[in-house]
């Protein structure tokens, strides 16, 4: 009857008793006053972006700072409109280049979500002329999510593809008849491709029967309150509107805007750091997993996807933060985003957008709950070095730390097992915290010699310090001793109730 129950039970009921069995708590800052850390080194992350804005030329610029969803700091300075001299401010309208691509796939993952499409679905099942387009005979189709990560094998397009920002539907369908020049087979390698994304665009059109810009603003910039956020230029007010610009023969040369068209969706967007900001919140209250109830316009868990690592790009051990600090580096591509960690174990998410005429980036830590972004209006303006820049000050100096994941009470019980085991392990097989395999794979005696031996070298137990969790079921804890401490790491089972399979012991000096 038991067994019969749980297979038959509600979906929400079977959540209810699964949730009962394990109650899970999500990560969390045990830093009181993270704002207050990281208000002193405001005026010095203005300080960076003012000097790095002025030595690389740029008309104008505006930063922003995220903590926690907010928008915690904002500036801006020169100008949007030289010839009228219009100041920059954090409400002026950027346009910002490949920054849009995120929207472009967190649509395909709402339309997904929605059933409306599959990520592996063949390309030419939305654009037939795409069917049999390929390297080789043995290739194959190309997919959505090849689209998505800059694996389809196109050929990497800039400066081309910041060229057709206004190119229609037609014009992408006639360039797709003529037959695609491929670089690479699908799957194979990561190459950045516009023209990947300007397909993305045509399938929401397609699923939809809207653009892919009318889409976006409805259903992600309307739920967020992106009310500073257009793709077509002779839209935003003119005194709002940030004209690009070229720097050379030491002076600045206005770049034309392009009109939007299908291309914008790998980067037409435009929009201002207030606006930006709550995109930016949406990302960041992503993390952690958590039970809480879903509030945003695409579920946190496909948000979360589009942050992981799916195409390797690079592994730069030789990489150094702009500080000097050596720290290698690996980075790949996620659906619309970048994904790096350094060896300090800190990872990013976000993009660099760059057109003629404009250069921007987005970048947040997730464990942090910090992000940092910044606009400008030169051609390919290099704003990732500066954002890398403050983020790196910001961390380092606020001392600020990441989210904690509190031990799950099935570590701490087994903890607890443990330490009243050792360093004896009398009885151990009888005890019933230990895996079927555990004393296939260790041997009581082998254990009670090596456990009595970090004993009698770290005398007399003072104190057994907290669980420090890697997960709901794998943590270590150190026993403090008179003369050394013992180190005690193990991992459970996916049974239910969770039993010990591994366990490690060694002594540590003090």
């Amino acid at each position: 009857m038991k067994k019969y129950f749980l297979l038959s039970c509600s979906a929400f009921f079977c959540a209810i008793l699964l949730h009962a069995q394990q109650p899970y708590q999500p990560p969390a800052f045990a830093d009181a006053n993270r704002l207050e850390k990281i208000k002193t080194l405001f005026p010095l992350a203005e300080k960076i972006y003012k000097e790095y804005a002025e030595k690389n030329h740029f008309p104008g610029y505006a930063f922003g700072i995220v903590l926690d969803g907010q928008l915690v700091y904002k500036g801006a300075g020169g100008f949007t409109d030289i010839d009228q001299k219009t100041m920059a401010t954090p409400n002026s309208l950027f346009r910002i280049a490949s920054m849009s691509k995120s929207f472009t796939s967190m649509a395909i993952l709402k339309l997904r979500d929605e059933g409306k499409l599959k990520l592996d679905d063949p390309v030419y099942l939305y654009i037939p002329e795409m069917k049999g387009q390929k390297l080789t005979a043995d290739a194959p189709e190309i997919t959505i999510r090849n689209l998505l990560t800059h694996s389809a094998g196109f050929p990497e397009d800039n400066p081309w593809g910041d060229r057709q920002l206004a190119d229609t539907d037609a014009d992408l369908v006639a360039l797709i008849k003529k037959g695609i020049s491929f670089s690479n087979a699908p799957g194979l390698a990561y190459e950045y491709s516009n023209l990947g994304f300007a397909m993305q665009g045509y399938i929401i059109k397609k699923i939809t029967g809207m653009p892919y810009s009318e889409y976006i603003a409805k259903n992600i910039w309307k739920p967020l309150g992106m009310t500073e956020a257009e793709w077509e230029y002779t839209q935003v007010p003119a005194a709002k509107l940030a004209h690009g610009y070229r720097w050379i023969n030491d002076h600045w040369k206005e770049e034309a805007l392009l009109h939007d068209g299908i291309y914008g969706a790998m980067g037409g967007m435009i929009t201002s750091i207030e606006s930006f900001s709550r995109y930016m919140a949406l990302h960041m209250q992503a993390w952690p997993v958590r039970n809480d109830a879903e509030t945003g316009p695409v579920k946190r868990s496909s948000l979360r996807e589009m942050h992981q690592p799916w195409r390797f790009a690079a592994l730069n051990a030789a990489y150094k933060y702009p500080s000097g600090r050596a720290c290698a580096i690996a980075t790949a591509y996620a659906y619309g985003l970048r994904w790096s960690k350094d060896c300090e174990g800190r990872e990013t998410v976000g993009h660099t957008g760059g057109l003629p005429g404009f250069g921007s980036n987005w970048v947040i830590a997730p464990e942090y709950g910090l992000g940092v972004m910044f606009f400008g209006n030169v051609t390919y303006a290099p704003t990732a070095l500066a954002n890398t820049m403050v983020l790196d000050t910001l961390l380092r100096l606020s001392k600020l730390q990441p989210r904690q994941l509190p031990a799950s009470k099935i570590l701490t019980q087994r903890r607890d097992d443990l330490v009243k085991l050792l360093p004896g392990f009398m009885d151990a097989e009888k005890s019933g915290i230990f895996a079927e395999n555990f004393f296939a794979d260790y041997f009581t005696d082998v254990l009670r010699k090596e456990a009595g031996e970090a004993f009698a070298k770290a005398g007399k137990i003072i104190k057994v310090n907290e669980l420090v969790p890697e997960n709901q079921l794998r943590g270590y804890f150190v026993m403090e001793g008179e003369k050394a401490n013992i180190w005690v790491s193990f991992t459970l089972t996916p049974e239910n109730p969770a039993l010990i399979q591994e366990y490690h012991l060694r002594l540590v000096e003090k």
